[in-house]
């Protein structure tokens, strides 16, 4: 009886996990052609990455950890900023599954677009990529920004030693502060804080849409040196000053339009699953 209990025991035991790494293990998805998706009139998507590297290293670029499409609609008059978590299982171009960070690293920016737009059924063909000494000084272009963290996120950019002078009073609880460029950047990456993932991309869409909010105030010269700004600190681009023009022409004219936040995925709408070693 009591070997019959344990070969019973053992029979369940791999079973579990035979039905458990089955049903974890990612699957090609059905995507869609990339020719036919075709965005709605008077939609622009501009695809804004940020690396996490400091500076570009050599030849290569870094994992892409900042994944934010940035959709100006002239149409309904709507400016939105939507995150992607750095860790959505796509399919490769290769075909196999692998985390988003790593496409525009390992096959570039262009490949990076042509995923999103089979994956999510939005034409995304244009892109901006920084390195975050690059959003570091756009973010000083705009004079700065006014950031209100929590004790958590305080005690954390203490113990990060930002320097001092660095915000505006010196960090000390939570609070408003005046974040200068560096420590902007380093607070859109806190991950350690506060729902991981999920909460670096609140960090960086509240941040981005501040910014956005103050460039949508200026005047014809304060946007044409924020675009000399922005130009100068771009690491890697499919994009014509032309276009960049026509964009900056575009935000301009939706001055007032509410700047929307959405987030893919949401938290309601994941399942976390063991692939490569990592949760």
């Amino acid at each position: 009886y009591l070997m019959i209990k344990r070969i019973l025991s053992l029979v369940v035991m791999l079973s579990l996990i035979f039905i458990t790494a089955f049903a974890d293990t990612p699957r090609p998805v059905e995507l869609l052609d990339y020719d036919s998706v075709v965005n709605k009139e008077g939609q622009k998507h501009y695809l804004l990455l940020c690396t996490d590297q400091w500076e570009r290293k050599g030849e290569g670029i870094g994992n892409t950890d900042g994944i934010i499409l940035l959709t100006l609609d002239t149409h309904t008059k709507r400016v939105l900023i939507t995150s992607f978590s750095r860790d959505i299982l796509v399919q490769r171009p290769d075909g196999v599954m692998g985390r988003i960070t790593f496409i525009a690293k390992n096959y570039g920016p262009e490949a990076l677009c042509k995923i999103m737009t089979t994956h999510f059924g939005i034409k995304i063909d244009k892109y901006i990529l920084f390195e975050m000494s690059g959003v570091e000084n756009i973010v000083d272009a705009l004079g700065g920004v006014d950031i209100t963290v929590t004790n958590a996120e305080a005690k954390y950019l203490r113990r990060y030693a930002i320097p001092a002078d660095s915000t505006t009073p010196a960090m000390t609880f939570a609070g408003t502060y005046h974040f200068r460029g560096h420590s902007a950047v380093i607070y859109m990456r806190i991950r350690k804080v506060g729902n991981g993932d999920y909460g670096r991309n609140t960090r960086i869409r509240e941040t981005l849409s501040k910014l956005a909010t103050t460039a949508m105030s200026y005047d014809a010269d304060q946007a044409a040196d924020l675009l000399d700004a922005i130009v100068e600190n771009i690491d890697k681009t499919n994009i014509s000053t032309a276009e960049l023009l026509e964009a900056m022409s575009i935000a301009l004219d939706l001055r007032g339009a509410p700047i929307e936040q959405l987030k893919i995925p949401d938290e309601t709408m994941h399942k976390l699953i063991g692939y490569s070693g990592m949760i």
